[in-house]
């Protein structure tokens, strides 16, 4: 065993402590009284960038929250990989769903609680660790390295792509290097090549001037919660298909190959749905699961409000009403056309007895990516080594929009080596990371620096 491996295998007690004082600090970015705790979280990256000896170790402020760089880059004839990753994390909330406090990382069953710990605090920190391995080792670095660390990754980073437009030279690389996904199964490594895309909207319903009596007023003046329940029940049929207009004319029909990849991916639906406690499942007729979940649109409501909310009952026809409403993409759908025929369609839904205003928040394009590109085919060496299993090929519902801007701004591929699994329970209670995972992400990603440059004329 190498050096680094060693260094990483006598270190991870301190690297795990490391993490869990990151976890400790509550970057919510989303959450304006919560500013200095995400600027916080920078600066502690910031000081574990320069203790481990990294070079123009930078924080940048912006109209958000900062964004940090590194490097090191000791090579004039080997590639440069740019590693990517947040800082920030959902909000924790509902609390009272916690069993630990969110953010007072908790170890369990060998898995750390923890807001962030999988998205994306613990997944990016693999890479930290294993630059500071080479670093501390006197190891030379196999490849050039860069870091992008961004603070706004959960509101949809606002401030990221013009910074990367601002700073192509600082940034150019040869491929982005991503770690905040999910492997395909415990033990079972696997690389996502495809992520769809988002359009997220805001669909704001107003009735009468005031909150009415429902005695008084009821059935002659609309109800605004009535009429929301109405336009989202329109959004999709008993089949699960959107409605919207023009929805799916552009989607990329998924071909005889792309399906048979699927039905050769280990996948149960029974164990599925227990994992979930759920009696069935739904999704679009015509296709399996995970078609559904990673290669075909969606549309969802992710949030609902109007109304009394306390508790007991109070007679009320709210004057208002609201939803939150994601669509996920694929290739060669485009988020702003999306956004725009959504916004036409609820619009065209409502009753002349009330108003509807739809707002578009953010979005971001579907990507996917070649499975010959050599960066992939390193990858999967690295983990094939380190888990001693051979990786699976994957395609994933979530969205990270960056990816689709790495390519059209610096024009590079990514490469999404995830270490997480679907049962972290990203954006929800009690999310957790694997602490074994957390050793292997770091030994892994200081294999595929090593192995690399053996791919590169490939």
């Amino acid at each position: 065993m190498s050096n680094v491996q060693n260094y990483i295998d006598e270190n991870i007690k301190t690297f795990e402590k490391q993490l869990f004082e990151l976890l400790r600090i509550p970057s919510v970015s989303t959450d304006s009284n919560r500013k200095g705790d995400v600027k916080k979280a920078a600066e502690f990256l910031i000081d574990q960038l320069k203790t481990i000896g990294l070079d123009k170790v930078t924080l940048h402020e912006t109209p958000g929250h900062p964004i940090i760089t590194a490097e090191k880059c000791p090579h004039d004839d080997q590639p440069t990989v740019l590693i990517y990753g947040h800082y920030d994390v959902q909000p924790s909330d509902p609390d009272e769903l916690w069993e630990t406090p969110a953010f007072e990382p908790t170890v369990k069953n060998g898995r750390v609680y923890a807001r962030g710990a999988s998205d994306d605090k613990g997944q990016s920190f693999t890479h930290i660790k294993s630059l500071e391995a080479y670093l501390k080792t006197g190891t030379e670095l196999p490849v050039n390295v860069k870091l992008i660390l961004e603070g706004e990754e959960e509101i949809g980073s606002p401030n990221l792509v013009p910074f990367i437009k601002a700073n192509k030279d600082l940034l150019s690389c040869d491929m982005v290097l991503i770690s905040d996904t999910a492997m395909f199964g415990e033990d079972q490594p696997s690389i996502t090549y495809g992520l769809r895309g988002l359009a997220y909207m805001e669909i704001h319903i107003t009735g009468p001037n005031r909150d009415l009596h429902s005695g008084v007023f009821g059935g002659a003046v609309e109800n605004p919660a009535n009429v929301l329940c109405e336009i989202i029940a329109k959004l999709k049929d008993e089949d699960g298909v959107v409605q919207v207009e023009g929805f799916y004319d552009d989607v990329e029909p998924m071909t005889p190959e792309m399906r048979d990849a699927y039905k050769a991916l280990p996948h149960d639906d029974e164990a599925y749905k227990e994992s979930l406690g759920l009696k069935a499942l739904h999704g679009e007729k015509g296709y399996s699961s995970l078609e559904r979940a990673s290669a075909r649109p969606t549309l969802d409501v992710n949030g609902l409000w109007s109304g009394y909310q306390g508790e007991g009952a109070k007679t009320v026809l709210p004057a208002k009403a609201g939803a939150k409403v994601s669509m996920r993409l694929v290739p060669d759908q485009d988020p702003d056309k999306i956004a725009s025929l959504f916004k036409k369609h609820v619009e065209s839904l409502a009753p002349d007895t009330v108003t509807v205003e739809v707002e578009a928040h953010h979005g971001g394009h579907p990507v996917v990516i070649d499975l010959d590109f050599y960066g992939l085919k390193a990858a999967a060496k690295a983990f094939g080594d380190i888990y001693d299993k051979e990786v699976l090929f994957s395609r994933e519902g979530g969205s990270i929009p960056i990816v689709a801007d790495f390519k059209k701004v610096l024009g590079v591929n990514s490469i999404l080596m995830g270490f997480g699994l679907t049962k972290d329970a990203l954006h929800s209670p009690n999310e957790s990371f694997s602490l074994k995972d957390f050793h292997r992400g770091i030994k892994t990603s200081a294999r595929f620096l090593e192995v690399l440059p053996d791919f590169v004329e490939q």
